[in-house]
């Protein structure tokens, strides 16, 4: 499946597509189960051309397993979400478990500081759209993979600030208002996965630019964000793209730099 978008705002990499199935790709790559790993990481593979699978016992982190749409994870997460996102659990820490667990997650007694208060951070994770996968799998592949058979639940392009400025007028061009586009907090794999799917209910679903998230950062090019959009929505951008500013002077301009 090729993409009109891509092609007209020159990316720098490959559309991924979320797909879910209860068939495993063949050769793709998987988390070991009970080994720690993230997700955008994965999702940069995808990027550049790999197709990954996740399961409810390869997501790689207790976060990992929400964004992804594994139902809600946190609530095995040790000491308390609330706690690490904000001040970190030095009650936890000095028992026997919290201790074995500070071996390798040292932000646990002191919190990694994204809220302000465990009661902020609550408020957080408690209104996270949460899901819960009909499939036994979540793929990421590059769109231009996706089979006739499949239909991807999310698309997510990997942008600089050229080509996400394109995607927000795109999301823009053939709706009401200027607001078709939301930048929410969170995990990179929430903004990619679970509050694009969310939208995705809506009956005017909006784009999601994402991966603001400090601890995933470093899994990506320092000048890349992500936009995401359900299925639908990315056929409706899809539709406009001939008709739009996207093949204006304006934007030709602009899209030679890139």
């Amino acid at each position: 499946m090729r993409s009109k978008i891509s092609e007209s705002i020159k990316l720098r990499y490959s559309p991924v597509a979320i797909v879910f199935t209860d068939e495993r790709p063949e050769g793709a790559l998987q988390f070991k189960e009970g080994r720690f790993g993230c997700v955008i990481a994965m999702l940069a593979g995808a990027a550049k051309g790999k197709t990954v699978v996740f399961d409810r016992k390869t997501y790689g982190c207790i976060g990992g397993g929400a964004g992804l749409g594994f139902g809600n994870t946190y609530v095995n997460f040790p000491g308390g979400i609330e706690y690490f996102l904000s001040t970190g659990n030095k009650e936890f820490c000095q028992t026997e478990i919290g201790k074995g667990i500070l071996r390798n997650m040292p932000a646990l007694s002191h919190g990694e500081a994204y809220k302000k208060t465990p009661e902020f951070a609550k408020s957080f994770a408690d209104a996270l759209p949460y899901y819960d996968v009909p499939t036994e799998f979540v793929v990421f592949k590059p769109l231009e993979q996706v089979l006739p058979t499949e239909k991807p639940e999310v698309v997510v392009f990997l942008g600089a600030p050229d080509q996400i400025s394109a995607l927000v007028v795109l999301a823009n061009y053939n709706r009401h208002g200027g607001d078709n586009v939301i930048s929410p907090f969170g995990a990179g794999c929430h903004s990619i996965c679970i509050i694009p799917l969310n939208e995705g209910k809506s009956e005017n679903p909006r784009g999601v630019i994402g991966l603001f998230d400090i601890s995933a950062r470093n899994k990506v090019d320092k000048d890349i964000l992500s936009f995401s959009v359900p299925y639908n929505m990315f056929l409706e951008m899809e539709q406009n793209v001939e008709e739009s500013f996207l093949m204006k002077d304006v934007w030709l301009k602009v899209k030679e730099r890139n």
